[in-house]
């Protein structure tokens, strides 16, 4: 089905819910201005289950497809990808927001997915072995679990989606992607482009809809579904666990994070801005890996805080598809909103801004990249997940003293830290609370590496060989041949 919608977006919308079914719209705007760029179908809870149906028909043939078979239909994913990344690049700018850089670099890390699973959809061969009494052989194969319902976050558009949909095809699952509706038309490219290379109708399937909660519940419900994919907020992911539980299904669970990221007495001040200025500003800050917490060594603060002002105050805001654009929009106002109250609660309790602070005068969702110093400890900025362009940096003088403050959350996605002796930062890395560490770097994500936190940050791993298992399920037979 094709749902007509305006140029130059209206070729992107397939397997949209039948005609007849009493649907609404979802209007998608530029958060630079405001400005509409496109309209989408609304789904129904009758379309939702639509969706499912489709997958759960094509799961038989798709599930007996040979692994080198998907590989090849998944290479040739990457490669599509990789071919019109300039394009996707574009969609991802104009729907949210984030620089051309940041949007090029999103396009190849979400393509890189399908080349990574393209290698391992044929590795996942199971074991043989013999019990240790000796009286029979142990045979464990893995199977694909059936029906998975993907639910993917606005940030990241492309890469979240690939991260879930290229392990699950690997696996031998059909997929129904539920994406944010700031940011779906990225979703209905890659569909596209997924069909284009090869992925037989049915085994991937868009629903866009308002009614999140709803629409998605019923999914959960249905007996066909049997695995469940969220990147989003901790709030969310509880609530949809709940969900999960009703029918017991495999959940996966990437929720939010509130990274620390410590730079350590004996740190390089000019690496470790370096580092921050992808940590942080990454997508403007609106990642769930952003540095969050800047915790400074007392010798390094005003030296690390200056040089890291300087760099945000040469910033360029603008649209994301302007080339001179150093940092984009917020995805809307509520989240400049909630941005605001955050500088103004952190400076009310005594913090100082060296720039930034503001919203600009100008038209779209902006804030203005913002450096804070003198941050309590116990400020709300430093205790929440701030999702914007604010570096707020707290004072520490031991690395004990750092450690416990770094682990003083409930959640523990990920953690950077900077210093100049590897050991050290490896034994620090050790006593981190978080799924994933970075020792002196500033990007840590990586399609060959498992990805997903601790505690309240999440349950199960995307990426690697991990990633795919999260769509399988281990059966073993026991035989005395």
């Amino acid at each position: 089905m094709t749902t007509h919608l305006p140029s130059p977006y209206s070729d992107l919308i397939i397997g949209a819910a039948p005609p007849n079914r009493r649907r609404g719209t979802i209007d998608v705007f530029d958060p630079s201005s405001g400005k509409l760029l496109s309209s989408v179908p609304d789904a129904t809870v009758g379309d939702g289950l639509a969706a499912v149906d489709a997958a759960a028909e094509a799961f038989g043939a798709w599930r007996a497809t040979s692994p080198r078979s998907r590989a090849e239909i998944l290479r040739r994913c990457w490669e599509l990808m990789t071919e019109r990344q300039e394009e996707i690049a574009e969609l991802i700018a104009l729907e949210n927001g984030k620089t051309r850089t940041d949007a090029l670099g999103e396009a190849a890390y979400a393509a890189e997915f399908f080349r990574w699973y393209s290698e391992e959809a044929v590795r996942a061969v199971g074991q043989l072995g013999t019990s240790p009494s000796g009286a029979n052989r142990i045979m464990v194969s893995y199977e694909p679990i059936g029906v998975a319902v993907l639910v993917t976050p606005w940030n990241f558009p492309a890469a979240m989606a690939t991260r879930k949909i290229a392990p699950a095809l690997a696996a031998g699952c059909p997929v129904v992607l539920k994406p944010a509706s700031e940011t779906p038309l990225t979703s209905y490219l890659i569909a596209r482009i997924c069909s284009e290379a090869g992925v037989p109708d049915g085994v991937i399937n868009v629903v866009t809809t308002s009614r999140s909660g709803e629409v998605v519940r019923a999914m959960l419900h249905d007996p066909r579904v049997r695995a469940l994919s969220f990147t989003g907020s901790t709030e969310v992911g509880r609530a949809l666990l709940h969900e999960a539980a009703d029918t017991v299904l495999k959940s996966s669970m990437e929720l939010g994070g509130n990274a620390p990221f410590i730079v350590l007495d004996d740190a390089e001040p000019d690496e470790v801005v370096d580092g921050l200025m992808i940590a942080k500003m990454r997508n403007g800050g609106q990642a769930c890996t952003a540095a969050n917490r800047i915790y400074v060594h007392r010798s390094l603060v005003e030296k690390v805080s200056h040089l890291l002002a300087e760099r945000f105050a040469d910033l360029v805001m603008g649209p994301g598809t302007d080339p001179a654009t150093g940092c984009g929009p917020l995805i809307n106002g509520r989240a400049v909103d909630k941005v605001a109250a955050l500088v103004e609660s952190a400076v009310a309790a005594g913090a100082r801004v060296l720039t930034g602070g503001e919203r600009p005068v100008r038209e779209g969702s902006f804030y203005a990249p913002t450096v804070l110093v003198d941050v309590p400890p116990q400020a709300d900025i430093v205790r929440e997940e701030v999702f914007g362009p604010v570096a707020s940096i707290v004072a520490f003088d031991s690395d004990d003293e750092v450690v416990r403050a770094a682990n003083d959350t409930h959640l523990g996605l990920a953690a950077y830290v900077y210093t100049a002796d590897l050991r050290r930062g490896l034994r620090m890395a050790g006593e981190l609370e978080a799924g994933m560490v970075a020792v002196n770097r500033g990007l840590l994500s990586d399609p060959a590496a498992p990805f997903g936190g601790v505690k309240e940050s999440g349950l199960g791993r995307e990426g690697g060989f991990e990633g795919m298992l999260e769509f399988m399920e281990s059966k073993y037979v026991a035989t005395s041949w």
